[in-house]
């Protein structure tokens, strides 16, 4: 059965067979409206398709753009679009997928790292993807939440309108803040369109997305996307504002920002899926747990290129290691790892000297952008620390990693 179905790239002809099976395996209606709009980033040479006898059994995607490091912007593979049919499951396609997507990305040599989002947490580390950024998801009841008064002169205005027309604006801000913030990927005005889009049977009872600008003396210095899901019950107006995307350059935008969505007529909870481990309304709120924060995980990474991912990213204090990683599927990548580098520079080569920490790749990804501490895996007994040369402050960094959006 193995040797019947085979893989191969994507045609012009199987785009909306799997379109299909996405709807299928998410259990979601993708209508014309969202295919036409994800088709907008969808890459056919980097889209994989197990064919069983001309039916779109199963598909593995990867989509070209650029990811902050810590110090760095390297490219990355965004790998999506990850499915078998549930007449098709247990026969082995997804492994064979993987492994081949692992295999093409390390032999084209362009991308020292895979990213994705999990749809189930228990699937991605047989295949090397380690959790390496985290999220908050908040719930936030909005009427027992106080926030700083604004400044007495604040330098900066609020403009709202249709996030179509405040692209400019909004990406100006994303391009400025983004070398810095880790975790974040580049966006070119396709990817726009996909963040921006917004099909009306995927509202689920909400509004429109909305979005405002804040404009100090210079120019733009944030925004925030969000939609409002109206209710009413018998205490009267009950309305959810919904958040996607809060992205500030200082803390008097944000506090600004934040003071508009929290302040929103008619509702009594804002949400937001995607915000930051170490979201700053954290340390504002005079009442923190009525934020509703719970944890969850975000991007996970997979090293495709040791070297190369190790001597790409920069690192919180000098460090000089030998790492000892195993790769039962990139075999270049299983061997010892001398890693010497700091702030401002960092290389990475093979050795032959004695180990200072053994660990597996998946946790070598899971530590890569500093949202995992190497001790927590030494503590959990994933890694172990062979000397006393421990290099887990230098793989860490100044800001958490905080994944904005779902590819």
């Amino acid at each position: 059965m193995k040797d019947e179905i085979q893989l191969r790239p994507a045609t012009g002809d199987d785009f909306a067979p799997i379109f299909q099976l996405l709807s299928t395996v998410f259990h979601e209606e993708i209508d014309g409206e969202l295919r036409d709009l994800e088709g907008v980033v969808y890459e056919r040479d980097r889209s994989l398709v197990a064919d069983d006898a001309g039916l779109v059994a199963g598909h593995v995607q990867a989509f070209s753009r650029d990811l902050t490091v810590p110090g760095a912007v390297i490219p990355a593979a965004h790998v999506s679009g990850v499915g078998v049919l549930p007449t098709h499951r247990r026969r082995g396609l997804l492994t064979r997928m993987m492994h081949r997507q692992l295999r093409e990305i390390a032999d084209a040599g362009r991308e020292p790292v895979a990213i994705l989002w999990a749809s189930e947490t228990s699937i991605y580390p047989r295949f090397g993807y380690g959790p390496a950024a985290s999220r908050l998801h908040l719930n936030i009841m909005n009427r027992e939440v106080r926030l700083p008064a604004p400044p007495p002169e604040p330098t900066g205005r609020l403009r709202m309108g249709d996030p179509g027309a405040l692209h400019a604006e909004m990406s100006a801000v994303y391009e400025r803040l983004r070398p810095d913030r880790v975790g974040w990927s580049s966006r070119d005005d396709n990817w726009w369109k996909w963040v921006l889009g917004d099909p009306k049977d995927h509202r689920d009872g909400a509004t429109k997305r909305y979005a405002v600008v804040h404009e100090g003396p210079g120019g733009p210095t944030g925004y925030a996307l969000w939609r409002v899901k109206d209710d009413w019950n018998s205490h009267g107006p009950s309305a959810e504002v919904q958040v996607r995307e809060v992205v500030a350059e200082d803390p008097e935008t944000y506090l600004a920002l934040w003071r508009f969505l929290l302040g929103i007529d008619l509702t009594r909870s804002v949400t937001m899926r995607l915000a930051a481990v170490q979201e700053p309304l954290l340390y504002l709120a005079d009442e923190p747990r009525r934020l509703g924060a719970t944890y969850g995980d975000g991007l996970w990474v997979r090293v495709i290129d040791v070297p190369g991912a190790l001597a790409a990213r920069r690192y919180a204090t000098d460090v000089d290691v030998v790492l000892e990683v195993t790769d039962p599927i990139l075999a270049g990548n299983t061997g010892r790892w001398r890693l010497t580098g700091g702030p401002d520079k960092a290389t990475c080569t093979a050795t032959t000297d004695p180990a200072d920490v053994a660990l597996s790749v998946t946790d070598l990804g899971a530590v890569y952008l500093g949202g995992t501490a190497l001790s927590a895996l030494v503590a959990a007994g994933r890694a172990r620390l062979l000397t006393g040369n421990d290099p887990t402050v230098a793989l860490g960094w100044n800001r958490l990693p905080s994944p904005t959006e779902v590819f």
